[in-house]
C-alpha cells in the first residue's frame, strides 16, 4: 500500500504560523479565475491560491476555501517528473470531473508560495480534503496511486 508522505511538518509549521486558465493552457499573467465546477486543471498564482485554496495571509488556522477536494501540484517546466505527472493529473481531472480539481503551481514563477510551503522537492502533490488536513506526496506517482490517495485521503469514488 502506498504510504503517504505527510508534510506535517512542512504544513503544520506553516498553518499554525502564519491563475487559472479556463481553456487549461498556462496563463500569462495569472489573473484570470476559474470555478471548480469547470472540471479542468487550473493553475494558480499566489492570488488565486489565497482565494480558491487557503487565504495564509488573513488566517492562521488552516481552512480550506474550496467546496470540493483539491490537489495542488506544485511543479515545475524544466522537471522530468513534473512532465510525467502533467498528464496523469489532466487525466485524473478530466475522470473524477466535478467531483474534485486539480491546481498546479509553477515554483518558478510562484517562489512565494512554494517557499510558504516548504517545497523542496518537485513534484510535490498535496491533497486537500474537505475537512482535515493537507496531506502530501513527493517525486511522481503512479496513476493507481494518487486514485487510491484520491480513494483513501480525500474520499471521493469515480
Amino acid at each position: 500500500m502506498m504510504k503517504y508522505l505527510v508534510i506535517a511538518a512542512l504544513l503544520g509549521v506553516f498553518f499554525s504560523t502564519s491563475t487559472s486558465c479556463a481553456n487549461n493552457e498556462k496563463p500569462e499573467n495569472g489573473s484570470v479565475a476559474v470555478s471548480a465546477d469547470s472540471a479542468k486543471v487550473v493553475y494558480l498564482t499566489k492570488e488565486t491560491f489565497k482565494a480558491k485554496v487557503f487565504d495564509y495571509e488573513a488566517n492562521k488556522e488552516w481552512k480550506y476555501a474550496g467546496n470540493v477536494p483539491a490537489i495542488v501540484d506544485f511543479y515545475a517546466d524544466w522537471c522530468g517528473p513534473c512532465r510525467m505527472l502533467s498528464p496523469v493529473l489532466e487525466d485524473l481531472q478530466k475522470q473524477y470531473g466535478n467531483k474534485l480539481q486539480v491546481y498546479k503551481i509553477n515554483t518558478d514563477k510562484e517562489k512565494e508560495l512554494a517557499a510558504t510551503f516548504g517545497i523542496r522537492s518537485l513534484p510535490t502533490v498535496v491533497f486537500i480534503p474537505l475537512e482535515g488536513q493537507p496531506q502530501a506526496v513527493m517525486g511522481f506517482q503512479p496513476k493507481e496511486s494518487l486514485e487510491q490517495i484520491i480513494s483513501n485521503v480525500l474520499k471521493v469514488q469515480k
